[in-house]
């Protein structure tokens, strides 16, 4: 199961960053319609999250008393290097988590703002939060990139080709 999840994580933060090399620097705070999100809130969003999440995993509550959620949401234009070094930062959290979970670890209770879960309840959790934010990435990215957009999936009417070599499916990491 780690290395199914595992695997899953790399691939989305694939997905995503490959969704986000495609934008402009602009367009990474750039908000389409009132009350939404740019790119670069979900990005710190993301990172925020990791971070508190899987720092100290096994030993702590998952939202931390250090982390600022709200002021993830708040726009602040970082730079295109600012912004993927924090989303680094998050993604190094939970992939060195990652590394040094066990079988043994996942029937384990943890908790997330107090609410207890096993450990792979919480990942599945977090998989979960991940893929639907990553889908706003490349939703939003796809809306500033039009018809420059190159697809991070099976083109339209491509699908017997592909599958004669599916060449995106999950990799081993």
């Amino acid at each position: 199961m780690l290395k199914s999840i595992t695997s899953e994580y790399h691939r989305y933060k694939k997905l995503a960053e490959a969704a986000i090399a495609q934008v402009e620097d602009d367009d990474l705070n750039r908000i389409i319609g009132s009350d939404n999100n740019s790119i670069a809130v979900i990005v710190r969003h993301i990172a925020g999250n990791l971070k508190s999440r899987f720092t100290n995993f096994l030993t702590t509550d998952g939202e931390k008393p250090w982390r600022k959620r709200d002021g993830e949401f708040e726009e602040m234009e970082p730079s295109r290097v600012a912004l993927l070094k924090e989303w680094d930062v998050g993604w190094q959290t939970l992939f060195d988590t990652l590394a040094y979970l066990t079988s043994e670890d996942l029937p384990k209770e943890i908790t997330i703002r107090s609410l207890p879960m096993t450990v792979t309840e919480a990942l599945h959790r977090s998989l979960a939060h991940l893929s639907y934010h990553v889908g706003q990435i490349v939703t939003l990215s796809r809306i500033h990139v039009g018809d420059e957009w190159q697809s991070l999936s099976i083109g339209r009417g491509q699908s017997e080709r592909y599958n004669q070599d599916p060449t995106k499916e999950r990799q081993p990491h």
